[in-house]
């Protein structure tokens, strides 16, 4: 049976961003069910392949390790995945649906991101052979949310179609008011659990995931849902 058509108990966390080991392992042991490592030079969060192995070290192998990528060509990915046995690559450029269908050939889970006011749209979802989808606002120096909060329920009617994940905006004061608007599968945050970039607030983090696991009590029955997303 397929991971994403495994329905979870609650919606699943990412925590993004991580550029240390001792603090993954530490959101780990508050529930994070996956970890991200950024590989972007520009990103003040970007991780070497170095770091992201050590960080992969000091995991279970149930948590899953993501990394993202912007624009990046498949062969850099490629080695990075044998470098440091990420299970997962989160796409936040603008990749060709023929780089997705090729790593997921290679056997990554490949997350493709869309926006709601840039491109890719997410009207344009149907274009690309991903397991799930990431949505988030743009705006920013950077690609991605850049903690920006949005209508989250604008991704509502996509993740009734795909898998869904909602990440921008994301802290444990924001977590619920935006699962309860998208009833998304899995949330990703970053810095809304940080003291400063590449740096978590682990009380925030434990917060984070204590606030989302008691909401997730009161979100609507639906079949098969939240589903499993993070490997």
């Amino acid at each position: 049976m397929s991971p994403f058509a495994v329905k979870c108990e609650r919606p699943q966390v990412k925590i993004c961003g991580l550029t240390r080991a001792d603090e993954a392992a530490a959101c780990e042991a508050a529930g994070a069910d996956a970890i991200g490592c950024v590989f972007f030079p520009k990103s003040p969060r970007c991780t070497t392949a170095p770091q992201a192995a050590e960080i992969r070290r000091g995991l279970k192998r149930s948590t899953a390790l993501v990394g993202v990528f912007v624009d990046a060509p498949a062969s850099d990915i490629l080695r990075i995945r044998d470098r440091t046995g990420i299970d997962c690559v989160q796409l936040h450029g603008n990749e060709p649906p023929e780089l997705i269908e090729q790593l997921v050939a290679e056997g990554l889970t490949v997350i493709k991101t869309l926006f709601t006011n840039a491109f890719p749209a997410m009207s344009e979802a149907d274009r690309f052979p991903a397991h799930a989808f990431l949505v988030e606002c743009a705006g920013g120096p950077l690609p991605g949310g850049n903690a920006l909060a949005w209508d989250w329920s604008q991704a509502k009617a996509l993740g009734a179609k795909y898998p869904l994940v909602i990440a921008g905006g994301l802290t444990p004061a924001t977590v619920c008011r935006a699962l309860q608007s998208s009833f998304a599968d899995a949330v990703d945050v970053s810095s809304g659990v940080e003291f400063k970039p590449g740096r978590k607030n682990l009380d925030q983090v434990a917060a984070f995931i204590d606030e989302l696991a008691r909401c997730a009590a009161d979100l609507p029955e639906t079949r098969n849902r939240p589903r499993r997303i993070f490997p």
